[in-house]
């Protein structure tokens, strides 16, 4: 398919999705950017405050009240999505049938940026959201034509891209490199700065047995293993769907 160039930039906003996203249901403008101002949106930095609500005025809005995959890998890369509320993953899904965690992402950052290419593309990997979860959602052709008018956001784009990248090249020389207990440290740390909840008695971080396994590519039973260990010694607090990090340094 070939990508048709847009002349004039298109600025109303719509109020539904032209092709709705499974699991979602549509969220009120004015709510959707209610506390988006206090997000470090990376994909916008450099922009001018005017030009930054028109760019999130130009989105659709969705809230998510159950778990959905959003991007499917392999459907065409057809729209770019922000993180408003909530958190996201990505997994690839294996031949044999696997799923395999990949990136996570908190609010504030973007999926579907394949979007933006001038070839019409296919989603690498799926995107899955938590509960209530909200996203901004740009059309491919929209938001090409915003990446025309401000190329700020291409070069945006472009260092995110970059950051993906060493965080795979990190991850896979992990996997060769490190042992079970350290890959499982590292997934652990890395998620509690980026999807922790702050609490009186550490970071609480709302995870199961089997995503951790996916994310650092070792069994569920060494998983549990590890953590009963850690349990043991006070490192951390387990709980069903939940592990409370109560000293991150002793991890490593």
């Amino acid at each position: 398919m070939r990508y048709a160039a847009t002349t004039q930039l298109e600025v109303e906003r719509p109020q539904t999705l032209p092709r709705p996203v499974p699991g979602g249901s549509t969220l009120n403008a004015e709510a959707a950017l209610l506390n988006i101002g206090k997000l470090r949106i990376r994909f916008l930095d450099g922009i001018e405050a005017s030009e930054r609500n028109l760019i999130l005025a130009s989105a659709s809005h969705r809230k998510f009240s159950a778990t959905a995959a959003v991007t499917n890998q392999g459907d065409p890369a057809d729209r770019m999505f922000l993180l408003v509320k909530g958190s996201a993953r990505h997994f690839f899904i294996t031949p044999e049938g696997k799923r395999v965690y990949l990136q996570w992402l908190v609010a504030g950052e973007v999926f579907g940026a394949m979007a933006l290419l001038p070839k019409f593309s296919l989603f690498l990997v799926s995107t899955e959201v938590a509960k209530d979860t909200r996203v901004l959602v740009w059309q491919r052709d929209r938001i090409r034509a915003l990446a025309e008018r401000y190329p700020r956001l291409l070069d945006n784009g472009l260092t995110i891209a970059s950051d993906y990248l060493s965080w795979y090249v990190a991850s896979h020389l992990s996997l060769i490199c490190d042992d079970a207990r350290r890959r499982l440290a590292h997934v652990l740390i890395s998620l509690s700065s980026g999807l922790g909840q702050p609490c009186a008695d550490g970071v609480l971080l709302e995870i199961t047995n089997e995503q951790l396994a996916n994310t650092a590519n070792i069994t569920v039973f060494t998983v549990s293993r590890l953590v009963n260990e850690w349990q043991r010694k006070g490192v951390l607090s387990k709980k069903r769907g939940s592990i409370l990090l109560r000293s991150m340094a002793k991890l490593v």
